[in-house]
């Protein structure tokens, strides 16, 4: 198993995002991935950075962390062109570290180009069309496409990687664990469930090993009583799933929606405090369900140090015994 720590533009500002990166990989984690935002999902989190800058900063001040985007909507505020290029350049800059990861995209970080908001089938099939788009020009083709939603027209890169970075996409039911399956060279999830895993391989015409790359949000500190205030405050916006997550189109729409989830709900869902062995538990339900990856969330920019000080000491070599 790989273990990942997220640089999570929602809750830090670039120049700790990249401190925090180079602290990840002195502590021993093996990755790290990056959301790509342009809006926090609560006010209180305070940050979104543009992730691409800091990925270039990343990749310039790490030398053994494996980098990835979780995740970039490739059809709507960037189109598939200016991904593949973006992609394309962060992979020479790393040396080879970086994962594309793609998903089909929510309201809150959309909406800015103030274009409709479609339902989740037509994003489905747009996020396949993208994909149709950016996998020929990361192999360093020509590519004039003209579908349904995207188009390009006579598209090239002229810096592409020697091999192409792999494409990862994000499933969260049947149909995305299908296109993951056909499309891509990996499978990323937010919740622990095989099924999705299953779905993914059987769609893959025989590919087998393909990595499946999972996210367990943590709250860690001394008081756990703390980390339980501070995960309601910043992350009590995940209650109410994916489905509804995707459609909201702001940080006061979160706020909203979260008005009745109580502390107690969201300990429920994020461990907190710095009991180790209920950490390794969280992380265990995703390496139970056949992941091979799992990168780690820490609730709190302003924590970042003394949880990356007690995951070198105390965590990262109890997930190793997983």
């Amino acid at each position: 198993m790989r273990i990942g720590y997220t640089l999570m533009t929602e809750q830090a500002g670039p120049r700790q995002l990249v401190a925090d990166a180079v602290r990840a990989e002195e502590a021993g984690f093996d990755l790290a991935v990056i959301s790509d935002h342009a809006f926090p999902w609560l006010d209180s989190q305070g940050h979104s950075p543009y992730a691409w800058s800091v990925l270039g900063a990343v990749a310039h001040a790490t030398s053994r962390l494996e980098l990835m985007t979780y995740v970039t909507c490739p059809t709507m505020r960037y189109h598939p062109t200016v991904v593949a290029q973006k992609a394309a350049t962060v992979d020479l800059l790393s040396g080879h570290r970086f994962t594309l990861g793609l998903g089909a995209g929510e309201n809150l970080n959309e909406h800015v180009i103030g274009s409709w908001w479609p339902p989740a089938p037509v994003r489905q099939d747009m996020l396949a069309e993208a994909l149709e788009i950016i996998r020929p020009l990361l192999a360093g083709e020509t590519v004039d496409f003209e579908g349904e939603h995207l188009s390009a027209q006579h598209a090239r890169l002229w810096d592409v990687p020697d091999e192409p970075p792999p494409i990862g996409v994000a499933v969260s039911g049947p149909e995305g664990a299908r296109l993951a399956g056909e499309r891509a060279d990996a499978m990323i999830a937010v919740q622990p469930d095989a099924e999705l895993g299953r779905l993914f391989d059987a769609a893959g015409d025989g590919r087998t090993n393909r990595p499946r790359i999972g996210q367990v949000a943590l709250s860690y500190d001394t008081d756990a009583a703390v980390a339980r205030k501070r995960a309601h405050e910043q992350f009590r916006w995940f209650a109410s799933g994916w489905p509804v997550m995707a459609e909201l189109p702001g940080p006061g729409n979160f706020a909203a929606a979260a008005q009745s989830v109580r502390e107690e709900d969201v300990a429920e869902q994020v461990p907190c405090g710095d009991d180790v062995d209920a950490h390794v538990e969280a992380v265990r339900k995703f390496v139970d369900a056949g992941f091979t990856h799992v990168a780690l969330v820490q609730v709190g920019g302003d924590v970042q140090d003394p949880f990356l000080d007690w995951a070198e000491a105390e965590l990262l070599p109890a997930l190793r015994r997983l």
